[in-house]
C-alpha cells in the first residue's frame, strides 16, 4: 500500500489533517458562507449555476452544445502517491459525468510541500492523475502549482453535452425510482487507513470503487425516463440526497437494507473507524433527515458518511429502471442497486425506510 519511491518520507496521509472528500467544509458552514457571497445576475446562458448545489456549472454554447465546467481538490486519502493521484483525478471528472456530459479535457491543480515530498514522490502523484484522465480519454492540458504546507492535487475538469440532456440534481419526480451505481463506505475506510488498521482486502475494495470513472452518466442523461443525476461525494449519501429532494421539491425516501455497501466496511465501523466528517455532515442536516424506527442508529456514520469519488445517484421513471441497471453493468457496476424511491412532499426532505 506504499509506493516502494516514497519509503523514506512521511505517509501522505500524515501531512493532511483531513483526506478525500472528507476535507470538505461542511455543508451547514458551505451554505452560511454562500449566502454572505454577493448575488449576481445569472446569464441566460447559464443552464446551472450555484442555486441547487449541483456537480458543475453549464454554460450553453450553441443549440447543439453546452460547456460542463467543474473543478474538485483534496489532500490525500491513501498514502501511495500514484493511487492519491488516480483517485482525485477520478473523482474530479465524475462530477462532468453526473450532468450527462463528456469529458474534453483537465487542468491540473497542485499543491505540495517541496521541502517534505521528493520529486519523484509527487512526479508519482502526477502520473496517477494523468492516467486516470487518460482512462476517461482526455488530455491534461495545463494547470497551476503552489508550494504548500499539506498536499493537495485536483483537477479543473471540462466536458461538452446537449443542452437538451443536461441531468440536473434537481429534477426528481414523484413516483420516480432511486438507483445508486456504487456502494457506499470509503470514509470509514480511510479512517482505518490512517490508523493503520485497513488490511490488503480493504485497500483494494477501496482502490477499485474510487478509480472508477463514473462513465455511464452520458447514456444515461440520453435516456427519457432519467429525470435527475448527481454523485455521492463528501456530504454523504444522506446529503446528496437531500440536495436532491430540496432541489425537487420532493421527498427521498431511502431502503437502507438496499444500500450497498463495501464488505469490510461494517466490521471497520463497529470497531470505532469513522471520520469527523460525517459527524460534521449529521450535524449540518440531521435535522431534515428522518429516520424510522427501524434504522439501525449505529450506522447513522455510514449513512453521512463522506463518500470520495463515489456513485452516481439516478432518478428515472419506473419504465426505465429496467434499462438504467442494464446500462450500469455493461460499463461493469454490478453493485449498482434500487434504493428508494421519490414522492410528493410539501416539506422536501429525506426518509430512511
Amino acid at each position: 500500500m506504499m509506493d516502494t519511491a516514497t519509503a523514506q518520507e512521511p505517509r501522505l496521509t500524515s501531512l493532511a489533517h483531513g483526506g478525500g472528500c472528507g476535507c470538505k467544509i461542511a455543508p451547514g458552514v458551505l451554505s452560511d458562507l454562500l449566502r454572505a457571497a454577493p448575488q449576481l445576475p445569472v446569464p441566460e446562458d447559464l443552464l446551472v449555476g450555484i442555486a441547487t448545489s449541483d456537480d458543475a456549472a453549464v454554460w450553453r454554447l450553441n443549440d447543439d452544445q453546452a460547456l460542463v465546467a467543474t473543478t474538485d481538490f483534496f489532500m490525500p486519502i491513501v498514502d501511495d502517491p500514484y493511487d492519491f493521484g488516480r483517485i482525485a483525478a477520478t473523482n474530479a471528472i465524475s462530477d462532468v459525468y453526473a450532468m450527462g456530459g463528456r469529458p474534453i479535457l483537465a487542468l491540473a491543480l497542485v499543491g505540495m510541500p517541496i521541502a517534505v515530498l521528493s520529486r519523484a514522490t509527487i512526479g508519482r502523484i502526477l502520473e496517477g492523475g494523468a492516467a486516470a484522465c487518460a482512462a476517461a480519454g482526455i488530455p491534461i492540458a495545463g494547470g497551476h502549482t503552489i508550494d504548500s504546507v499539506e498536499p493537495i492535487y485536483g483537477l479543473v475538469a471540462l466536458g461538452l453535452v446537449h443542452p437538451d440532456r443536461v441531468r440536473k440534481n434537481a429534477a426528481a419526480r414523484p413516483g420516480d425510482v432511486l438507483v445508486l451505481g456504487k456502494p457506499i463506505g470509503t470514509g470509514i475506510l480511510s479512517a482505518a487507513l490512517k490508523k493503520g488498521a485497513l488490511d490488503g482486502e480493504g485497500y483494494a475494495q477501496m482502490i477499485a470503487t474510487t478509480t472508477k470513472l463514473n462513465t455511464p452518466g452520458p447514456e444515461l442523461a440520453a435516456l427519457a425516463g432519467v429525470h435527475a443525476l448527481t454523485d455521492v461525494t463528501g456530504f454523504g449519501l444522506a446529503g446528496h440526497a437531500l440536495e436532491m429532494a430540496r432541489g425537487s421539491g420532493c421527498e427521498l425516501r431511502i431502503r437502507w437494507d438496499s444500500v450497498p455497501v463495501m464488505p469490510v466496511v461494517r466490521g471497520l465501523m463497529a470497531q470505532g473507524f469513522v471520520t469527523g466528517a460525517s459527524g460534521r455532515n449529521w450535524d449540518s442536516y440531521g435535522t431534515s433527515v428522518s429516520l424510522s424506527a427501524a434504522f439501525p442508529l449505529p450506522e447513522r456514520a455510514l449513512l453521512t458518511d463522506p463518500q470520495t469519488s463515489g456513485g452516481l445517484l439516478v432518478s428515472c421513471a419506473p419504465s426505465a429502471v429496467a434499462e438504467v441497471l442494464d446500462l450500469f453493468r455493461r460499463h461493469g457496476f454490478d453493485e449498482a442497486r434500487v434504493i428508494g424511491e421519490v414522492a410528493a412532499s410539501d416539506t422536501p426532505g429525506l426518509t430512511l425506510v
